[in-house]
């Protein structure tokens, strides 16, 4: 089925696989992730994730065969979101909250597909979100959290920059907030005061913004501790060019400090 374009959603064909079964989604932007991603799934399956949440695959368009149908099905996928648009990360994830949202569920759970996260962790996700809290941030740097092979350069900018940054517009502590394995409930993101769906988030723009607006609105958000690890001997799996990519992530953070996505 095709969804047309509409006011901060873009077009995009979905692949329904199974009927909505749970209270819960995940959300796996991808593109291009190659085997990163079906590992990642079927550490899902031998967790058996799709029996607290179902998973759904916000592609971005991915020529390497990575979002075939038949082995998606098999490793326990719900359906199957793909862009047909402009737009980058921020995009897939508007596409995805907008048809996640329409189908009625309670909470949403983002997770990147480069495999870097423990998708595992999961349950941990839901069980915040029916404690009551409305964001939840999962962080290698609380205790219990466990952080593997980051680069130091990562390490450094997180740590020094990124957080600090964050957590003073969220007032708020937060210590791993590059990190998109989140959890968000359907009240913050259908809050007006947030309006999550708008076309001024296309990159990272939406994550940095997600981040702060709940505890500024008065949501409760917390940190749970979840494990990130790096591949020791691989290249780094990441979108973010050096140069161009961390200076756009810059210019994100101060313009999110300064209240510059707020409706």
């Amino acid at each position: 089925m095709i969804y047309e374009r509409k006011p901060g959603v873009p077009k995009f064909e979905c692949d329904v696989f199974s009927a909505k079964h749970r209270d819960y989604v995940v959300l796996i932007p991808i593109i291009n992730e190659g085997n990163r991603i079906i590992h990642e799934l079927e550490r899902a399956k031998k967790a058996d994730v799709s029996s607290v949440a179902d998973i759904v695959i916000c592609d971005g368009g991915s020529t390497d065969g990575c979002t075939e149908r038949e082995r998606l099905i098999q490793l326990g996928v719900s359906a199957l979101l793909t862009k047909q648009d402009a737009g980058k990360q921020g995009a897939q994830l508007r596409m995805g909250i907008w048809w996640a949202l329409q189908q009625g569920y309670k909470g949403i759970i983002t997770i990147d597909g480069n495999d870097k996260d423990s998708i595992e962790d999961v349950p941990r996700f839901i069980e915040k979100l029916e404690e009551g809290y409305d964001l939840i941030q999962g962080s290698r740097f609380v205790k219990g959290g466990v952080a593997v092979n980051t680069p130091f350069s990562r390490l450094l900018a997180v740590r020094l920059m990124h957080a600090p940054i964050i957590s003073l517009a969220a007032r708020q502590w937060f210590t791993d907030t590059t990190n998109a394995y989140r959890g968000y409930s359907t009240r913050y993101l259908t809050d007006e005061r947030v309006a999550p769906l708008r076309d001024i988030f296309v990159s990272y723009e939406l994550l940095a913004y997600l981040s702060v607006r709940a505890t500024q609105l008065g949501y409760k958000a917390c940190e749970i501790p979840v494990l990130r690890a790096y591949p020791k001997y691989e290249k780094t799996p990441t979108k973010i060019s050096p140069l161009k990519g961390n200076w756009n992530l810059l210019k994100i953070l101060f313009k999110n400090l300064f209240g510059a996505y707020n409706p």
